[in-house]
């Protein structure tokens, strides 16, 4: 494993654009293209093609295409649980998927950095990750945006158009940009 993948997997900043994280991402794009251009009934080529590219899969979960990520791998969704259409995940750190879990059309879960303060860190395309972690029994309406670094407890709900850029924790409702707790469930 290279020097930037290494740093990368370990939280610390990197350069996006090294050879090895290029061809990993090229790895997953080509996987991307096989799955985004299956038909209405390919499900068993749909599954075998996410088989390949995700961390983990679990029984009965499905997506439905278009589904963008960056190199899958780092994606872990549990049992049961779906992701609608228009999916982007960009998995630069870890994103966990728990059971039972179903997110709307169009939502983004991004774990990608950039530095803010330091214009020339930037230029050069120094980034970090923080990982995103989606408890079970989570729903996601649609258009919903997932910062980095953010935990979203089990048995929540996310209304559609939120902007999720802190943790929402256990058993409620929340919504808006920024996403705020409205209510226990």
């Amino acid at each position: 494993m290279g020097e930037h993948k290494d740093r990368m997997l370990r939280g610390e900043p990197y350069q996006d654009g090294d050879p090895e994280l290029v061809d990993e991402r090229r790895r997953c794009q080509a996987l991307l293209d096989e799955f985004n251009a299956t038909g209405s009934g390919q499900e068993d080529e749909r599954r075998n093609l996410l088989g390949e590219l995700l961390g983990e899969l679990g029984a009965g979960s499905w997506v439905m295409p278009r589904f963008q990520c960056d190199y899958g791998y780092l994606i872990r969704l549990g049992r049961n649980s779906f992701l609608n259409y228009d999916a982007i995940l960009l998995d630069c750190a870890p994103i966990t998927i728990g059971d039972d879990v179903s997110i709307g059309p169009r939502c983004q879960l991004l774990t990608a950095l950039h530095p803010m303060q330091d214009h020339e860190a930037r230029r050069q395309r120094w980034e970090t990750a923080a990982p995103i972690t989606v408890g079970d029994n989570v729903w996601f309406g649609g258009g919903v945006i997932v910062c980095p670094g953010v935990t979203i407890g089990s048995n929540s709900v996310i209304g559609a158009g939120s902007v999720v850029t802190r943790d929402v924790p256990e058993r409620v409702f929340a919504a808006g940009n920024p996403c705020r707790v409205l209510k226990s469930l």
